[in-house]
Parts: structure tokens; sequence; C-alpha cells
């Protein structure tokens, strides 16, 4: 057995773009407060994070310089986390305003949502053909590499287009999300069958969102795939019960995957699971 067979990558998401202080006071929405929390979610033993920003009032934002200043100050820390950045965070914006963050910081891994779908039966998330090819040769351009985040089953063979196409590489890295509203729902057989869909030499992971936290996790460590925990995700640490800070979750997540014989992945044995070269 490779020595890596038995790690899995733990990806902490402390922000997203949707909750707010009212919702939880502990979830970190400005720059200094989300590199805090970065930080101690790395020294808890969490592989990568996966990074959203807020506007001065707290909205949801993909503004340049919170990216920079929240990025600045991991760096400046002896944190060797992989850095993972949304190109989702707000609606609405140019092609380049969605990009440009990633191209000027080059974080190893960043989103690449492989579709567009009616977000909360209200609004359109909007991830056109357009934008997905810029994408994903900005990406290929600046050596990074795209978790291909897909919410409903047509985006796995979107990906699977893209990548016969040439804008996507392999071997492709998968994030399965489910649960949020307007794209499949959060339940074993959805992941199940999520995971026949992908090519055999791609990673993978999954999460739950809500009350699907739990169960998504406990069905991603059996089929051997990779885990994703935070406020962005679900505020919540039991029910009824906010998890006082994202740290609370790796801690959690550390523990069920230690009493199935699993380890959490240093940042280095992620980069090694999924071929980053940075």
């Amino acid at each position: 057995m490779n020595d890596l067979d038995n790690k899995v990558i733990l990806t902490v998401a402390p922000t997203g773009a949707w909750p707010s202080k009212g919702d939880t006071p502990h979830i970190p929405l400005q720059p200094e407060e989300i590199a805090e929390e970065i930080y101690d979610c790395w020294q808890a033993g969490a592989s990568i994070a996966h990074i959203h920003v807020r506007d001065d009032d707290d909205k949801s934002s993909m503004d340049f310089d919170k990216f920079t200043e929240t990025v600045e100050l991991i760096r400046a820390t002896d944190c060797d986390i992989v850095l993972n950045l949304t190109t989702s965070g707000q609606l609405g914006l140019k092609d380049e305003d969605r990009m440009k963050h990633i191209i000027a910081l080059k974080p190893e891994l960043a989103s690449y949502d492989c579709g567009s779908m009616n977000w909360a039966h209200s609004t359109v998330f909007e991830n056109s053909p357009r934008f997905l090819e810029k994408l994903g040769m900005a990406m290929q351009d600046n050596n990074i590499k795209p978790e291909i985040e897909i919410f409903d089953a047509g985006m796995v063979y979107n990906a699977l287009y893209y990548l016969k196409k040439g804008i996507l590489k392999a071997p492709l890295h998968f994030q399965f999300v489910l649960g949020a509203p307007g794209g499949m729902t959060a339940t074993v057989e959805n992941l199940m069958f999520l995971k026949t869909l992908i090519p055999a030499d791609s990673t993978w992971g999954a999460l739950g969102i809500g009350r699907g936290h739990l169960p998504i996790m406990y069905t991603t460590l059996a089929l051997g795939g990779h885990v994703r925990v935070g406020m962005e995700d679900n505020i919540y640490y039991s029910k009824g019960v906010l998890a006082k800070s994202n740290v609370d979750f790796v801690e959690r997540t550390k523990r069920i995957a230690a009493e199935i014989d699993k380890e959490i992945a240093t940042p280095d044995e992620a980069r090694e699971i999924l071929s980053l070269s940075n």
C-alpha cells in the first residue's frame, strides 16, 4: 500500500459567501480574522484553506485588495497550508473580476464551478462556457490546479468535455458540493452516483451543507475520498449548538478519521496527492 493511501486531505472553508455575524458571531469575515482562523486550523491539522472574502460591510465580495491582504497575512507566517481561492464569491461580476486575484496571487488551487444553476430558486449562479474556457486556460497559464466543484451530475459531464477539449488537464480533482439550494441534495445515494461518473485517475472530495454535513463526511471517508468542513457550509457543531470556531470542525474530523484508521494529510502530503507542482 502506498504511504499516502491512508491519508485524507482536510479542507477548511472558514467564511463562505453567505453566513453573517447575525447567524453566528464566531464566523471570521475580515482579512485579519480569516488569516488568524486559518492559522489556527492549520495548527490543528487542516491541509487546505478554501478562502472567500467579504467587503467592509461583511457582504459577499471578490474584492481584490481583500484577497491580497488575506493571502499576504497567511504567507507572512510559518503556515504552509495549501491555499485554495474561490472564483465565485459574488454574483454578477465580469469574467476578469473573478480571475484577476488568482492570476496575481497564484494560489496552488482555485475553485472551478463547472456549470450554472438556479441558486435557491431565486437567482442564477452563472458559470458560462465562455467563462469556464477563460478560467481553465488562465489556471493552466499560472500553474493553478482547478478544484472542480460539482453541484449536479451534468457538471461532471461538463468537466469531461473540457478535459477532452484541453481546457482542463488530467488528473482532475473534483469537489462534490451536496445540499446547495438548487443543486443535488445531500444524500448518500447521490454521492455514490457522482463518484461513478469521474475518471479513475481523479482525486475527489465531498461536503454536505447544513444537516448533510456529517452523513456526507462519513460516507466520503468510507469511500476513500477527501473532506471539507467549515462555516461556509455549516455553522452548527450539533443540533442547535453553534461551533465556536472552525477549529472545532477540524478537531472532530481528525477524531472521526482516526476511528477508521485514517490520518489527515499534511499540506505537503496533500500537494503530493493532488499532483501540485508549485
